[in-house]
């Protein structure tokens, strides 16, 4: 159910951009001018993401989980309706919002039905769906649309869909949390509003500069408003996001290292299909067949990151896989017009195989001192700190194209623009691998191991106050 709802959320996340030039020429407008029906999903995403936790608590993760499904699936098919670009936007923002709500309720019933030493061995199927969804995204965007119209890369979430909601409805247990306080409107309207700025100015700095108007008020306004949200909830008694959660190191750290890690895993997923189309002149076919040995590499080192998590912990396989990242990273550094297809498809199997480090590990070892209760709170805040990764990645890799390549030919970098953003992105790799080799993992290590909360607590407590 878990999984089938992560690859519906993703691959529409992913597939829009390829039925692009197609709707632009239903509407008769340019490219260009359909930015907001990219744009529009992850700042209406980073919206929803705030209340979830609550709506979880308050409605129970099955509830919740359908009710999200079904909107997404609604706005899904007015998607493909849509009759102008007003329209399709709008539904576009109501499929942001169900997602938003989608991918922690999600994590949330997961996490909360297994334990720890459990969750290991369920992120190790989970991680296909989060895998094959981008991967598949473009090919099977380029198909519909070739094939059907653009309207069908909405349509296509209805039968896959449809089954999932129909098998929630029968067999999902009802699961609950503690009952939640008073809704915190304040601190909804602070962070929704936050997230929201912030999304739309690093999603649109590298197109629209990140000097203009637009995209510094987005930022500054963002900024001020997610300082103002963190003052709030942290003295608020019942605050919608529980930051004070962070409060904890594994968890601060394993988001620190999710937040900044994903930037250069993400950013070579994004830069590498530019570098294959514009740097070396290849098909949209060749660049997909090109980028996805990665998920490959990542299926098979998950499955021997999942055995070797309680012996070794998560901080050994997180930081060896960042490091592996990082040196890949190089690799793909030295990649220029005449390196074959094959030689980049072994380097992102590479990719993937150093990335199925970090994926699963950080995830689980991040609610390992976390009480059941909380664990609605916990995914909403790794779904804002997982999304705003992705976000920041490929504007990261813009930037760097754009300052490392000469005004007069901005719109065709040339293959040392892109070798310089894989530089850039191997040493935010190789620093975040250095902290990674910092992260306190014995509690982690226990978890999966089987020792439960109180059995750690009875095992750190001073020998003369045990009892019985």
């Amino acid at each position: 159910m878990c999984a089938s709802v992560t690859f519906i959320a993703i691959v529409d996340g992913a597939i829009t951009t390829v039925a692009l030039p197609s709707i632009a020429g239903q509407f008769r407008l340019t490219t260009a001018a359909l930015d907001g029906v990219v744009v529009v999903y992850p700042v209406c995403l980073a919206m929803a993401i705030p209340a979830s936790a609550w709506l979880v608590e308050r409605f129970g993760g099955k509830r919740v989980l359908l009710t999200a499904l079904a909107a997404f699936l609604g706005s899904s098919l007015l998607c493909g309706a849509a009759a102008d670009l007003t329209q399709l936007v709008a539904f576009r923002a109501v499929q942001g919002l169900s997602a938003g709500v989608l991918f922690p309720a999600s994590a949330a019933l997961l996490f909360a039905t297994f334990n720890s030493s459990e969750q290991v061995r369920i992120s190790r199927y989970m991680i296909i769906p989060q895998q094959m969804a981008p991967a598949a995204a473009p090919v099977l965007g380029g198909l519909l649309v070739d094939h059907l119209s653009w309207r069908w890369v909405f349509y296509v979430n209805l039968p896959v869909g449809i089954p999932v909601v129909l098998f929630g409805v029968v067999f999902l247990a009802e699961h609950r949390g503690r009952p939640p306080g008073r809704f915190d409107l304040t601190g909804l309207l602070l962070t929704a509003a936050g997230l929201g700025a912030a999304m739309f100015g690093i999603s649109e700095g590298p197109n629209r500069g990140w000097s203009s108007v637009a995209v510094v008020t987005a930022l500054v306004l963002g900024a001020v408003l997610l300082a103002a949200a963190v003052v709030f909830e942290l003295r608020t008694a019942e605050p919608l996001l529980k930051l004070r959660l962070f409060a904890d190191r594994l968890f601060r750290d394993t988001n620190l290292i999710n937040l900044v890690g994903l930037v250069p895993i993400l950013g070579a997923m994004y830069l590498g299909p530019l570098f294959l189309q514009q740097a070396q002149g290849r098909t949209a076919v060749e660049s997909g067949t090109s980028t996805f040995p990665e998920a490959f590499g990542v299926l098979l080192t998950v499955q021997i990151a999942g055995v070797l998590y309680a012996r070794v912990g998560p901080r050994i396989i997180v930081g060896c896989g960042l490091a592996g990242v990082s040196a890949v990273l190089l690799l793909f550094a030295t990649c220029d017009e005449d390196t074959g297809l094959w030689t980049f498809r072994a380097y992102m199997f590479l990719l993937g195989v150093a990335m199925g480090g970090v994926f699963m590990p950080t995830t689980v070892a991040s609610l390992a001192n976390i009480a059941r209760q909380d664990l609605a709170q916990a995914s909403t805040l790794n779904t804002v700190v997982r999304q705003t990764g992705g976000a920041l990645a490929p504007a990261a890799v813009t930037t760097v194209l754009v300052l490392s390549t000469p005004a007069a030919a901005v719109a065709d970098p040339p293959v040392s623009a892109y070798q310089h953003a894989y530089l850039a992105l191997a040493v935010v790799a190789a620093v975040t691998s250095v902290f990674a080799f910092t992260l306190p993992d014995a509690p982690a290590r226990a978890a999966a191991g089987g020792t439960t909360a109180s059995s750690r607590s009875a095992l750190r407590r001073p020998r003369h106050e045990k009892t019985g």
